[in-house]
């Protein structure tokens, strides 16, 4: 995951518009944040762990100026969760400075880290990204945009990249266009009839942040391509690589905002339509159709269209628990669902309820809401996922640990029924994802879902999920993450 926004406006200060673009995708991340500007030709830079409201706040904003930023909110894959971490990535070399945010996780950082030099010495974190920053900096041609025509042939992996130097917003996308990017148009504001702010450009992880800043969506950023924008420009393309686009699949099922736009589609309406197919592939006598709050809502609603049955919301969501809620004891930490969930007994006693959900990764979460509404006088819950089982982790930008994590890769799906205690449990198939996003197969990754990895991964990586090495020379996991997991904005556990 991890948002990533950037923009361009001439004769008005950038950090505003970024701030809020990347506070529309909060979703994505809420480990960290930080933004850098670029003014007269100098970069500044300000991050901190925390929520974006917290990071770039009304104190941190008005110092920012400059008519070029980008900002970034982190979801951590790799590295932990330390303020070194936090992006967006920052370096000086060769007389010039660069800041790098990214969204996705490279697969191949050990052959890159053998290309820097002085190696890991050199890097005060532990991501791929600050890895990476470093390589484009040591470049020795000087430029940003011919740096990366340099290294990124090398890169391996999923990167959605948005760059600053002292002239540019640069947005790069890889070539199998794993993660979004897109790009979008501010128009001069209309109380400026002399035309002094000229509009401008931005680029966003998700068509909705667009929206959000008063911008008009332009396109998506093709795989395989550098945008260039600089002020008073339109902006210009370059091709690094050929692109065969193979989207995530999650990002339409569970990651992007309902309001968002992927591939032409509604992020919402897909949803919904999954919700009707998975309707036609299970149906079962039940009383009503209810969601897990908030993600299985637009399946949810689908299912009951189109099964016929009413929809009612019969859990209510504390939205103010979120990812980051202190659990001082372990008490707390296993009551940690009734913090987020509550049911509405009075929807749901005596009701034969379908519970429709949009993932289950690790089941310890989904067996706990079971347990909520059978206390709370359901007779029967019937289960209903708006995805397939996922079997396989995620090397492209999610942290779904190791396989054995993954409760569908060690039991079956009878198994996991009886794990999360529902009276009967149905995935949606990868035929029925498809038949509602209307698409073929290989526009997406389902990697997750059928182990069919786009971009090979390495052995050690697939076995260890590293990125660098510790001072020992142990390899620095992901899973060296798995107590944060609760500030995660994961797939429902």
């Amino acid at each position: 995951m991890c948002g990533i926004f950037g923009a361009v406006t001439p004769g008005a200060d950038a950090a505003g518009i970024a701030a809020l673009g990347v506070f529309s995708l909060q979703h994505r991340g809420q480990e960290s944040a930080g933004i850098a500007v670029s003014d007269n030709g100098q970069l500044m830079l300000y991050k901190d762990l925390g929520l974006i409201a917290q990071v770039l706040d009304e104190r941190r904003l008005p110092s920012l100026r400059g008519p070029l930023a980008i900002a970034h909110c982190r979801y951590s894959t790799t590295g932990s969760t330390i303020w070194e971490n936090a992006q967006p990535t920052f370096r000086m070399s060769r007389g010039k400075s660069i800041a790098v945010g990214h969204n996705g996780n490279l697969v191949n950082t050990r052959e890159l880290l053998a290309r820097l030099e002085g190696g890991k010495s050199r890097l005060p974190a532990t991501t791929d990204t600050e890895l990476l920053t470093a390589l484009l900096a040591d470049d020795p041609s000087g430029d940003t945009v011919q740096a990366l025509l340099n290294v990124l042939p090398h890169v391996k992996g999923a990167y959605s990249l948005a760059i600053l130097d002292e002239k540019r917003v640069i947005g790069v996308r890889d070539p199998i266009g794993f993660r979004p990017l897109v790009l979008g148009r501010l128009e001069p504001a209309a109380d400026d009839p002399r035309g002094k702010h000229s509009g401008g450009w931005v680029i966003s992880s998700e068509s909705a942040a667009i929206e959000v800043v008063g911008g008009t969506v332009v396109r998506d950023i093709e795989p395989g391509e550098i945008v260039i924008l600089e002020e008073g420009k339109d902006p210009v393309s370059i091709r690094f690589a050929e692109g065969h686009e193979q989207l995530c699949v999650f990002e339409l099922i569970y990651f992007g905002r309902p309001d968002s736009y992927m591939l032409g589609r509604n992020l919402y309406e897909s949803r919904r339509r999954m919700g009707v197919a998975l309707a036609t592939e299970a149906p079962v006598e039940a009383d009503l159709v209810m969601p897990v709050p908030d993600t299985g809502a637009p399946a949810a609603a689908g299912y009951a269209e189109g099964s016929g049955l009413p929809y009612r919301e019969g859990m209510v969501r504390n939205r103010y628990s979120g990812r980051t809620f202190i659990q001082p004891s372990q008490g707390m930490r296993q009551r940690g669902v009734t913090v987020k969930l509550s049911p509405l007994r009075e929807v749901v006693a005596g009701k034969r309820l379908i519970v429709v959900d949009d993932s289950i990764v690790r089941g310890t979460t989904t067996r706990q809401i079971v347990a909520l509404l059978r206390k709370a006088g359901a007779t029967e819950i019937h289960l209903r996922i708006s995805s397939p089982p996922i079997h396989h982790p995620c090397f492209y930008g999610i942290d779904t640990q190791v396989e054995t994590e993954l409760i569908a890769s060690t039991h079956s799906v009878d198994e996991i029924r009886d794990f999360v205690g529902a009276d009967s449990l149905t995935f949606l198939s990868i035929g029925g994802v498809l038949s509602a996003l209307d698409l073929p197969y290989d526009r997406f990754c389902f990697a997750c879902f059928d182990g069919r990895y786009p971009v090979p991964v390495p052995y050690d990586t697939a076995r260890h999920k590293f990125v660098l090495e510790d001072a020992d020379g142990e390899p620095v996991s992901q899973g060296e993450s798995a107590a944060m997991a609760a500030n995660h904005p994961q797939p429902n556990d």
